[in-house]
């Protein structure tokens, strides 16, 4: 299995690779060191915290380098008139009575709580392709599905400073 990615995906992970290899790495092997000193490693809250914070950013770089190595890099295709990758979209919910502006991204940079949706969640592919006025249905689970109508799609490009999701 792939993540289908774009070039600024794969560029925004190569830099925060550096980052973390660069400069958090040494720091926080310094922290290890300093915090190992105090004695006891039983009782040593602060070297369980710097030796946790040390394996979670080793963690953050292969995870980074995995989505890199089995990424399946996208071009983005624009229609003027359909939704599409890292557009706007403003939508009407029929179940919930309510509008709400979304932008679709790719799955390293969503964030629904911000209203960034993946194009793989059940809403952004459901929307990929439709136009103004299209009632799109929805379909979360075999039990669970919704309508929401398309009245807004304003046209996107992939932006550079929307950033990669953490974990």
């Amino acid at each position: 299995m792939y993540d289908e990615l774009t070039e600024v995906d794969i560029r925004k992970m190569e830099e925060e690779i550096e980052y973390r290899k660069v400069k958090l790495a040494p720091e926080l092997g310094a922290e290890l060191k300093r915090t190992r000193e105090y004695g006891d490693l039983s009782e040593n809250a602060e070297y369980k915290e710097a030796k946790r914070a040390k394996r979670k950013n080793e963690s953050r770089i292969r995870y980074l380098e995995n989505m890199i190595r089995t990424a399946k890099v996208i071009k983005i295709k624009k229609a003027d008139d359909e939704v599409g990758l890292f557009d706007r979209v403003l939508i009407y919910n029929e179940r919930m009575k309510a509008e709400k502006e979304i932008q679709i991204v790719t799955t390293l940079r969503q964030n629904a709580l911000l209203g960034f949706v993946s194009k793989e969640s059940p809403l952004g592919g459901a929307l990929l392709g439709h136009k103004v006025g299209d009632r799109v249905l929805v379909r979360v689970s075999d039990t669970m599905s919704y309508f929401v109508e398309i009245r807004r799609i304003t046209k996107g490009e992939d932006n550079e400073d929307l950033p990669i999701s953490g974990f």
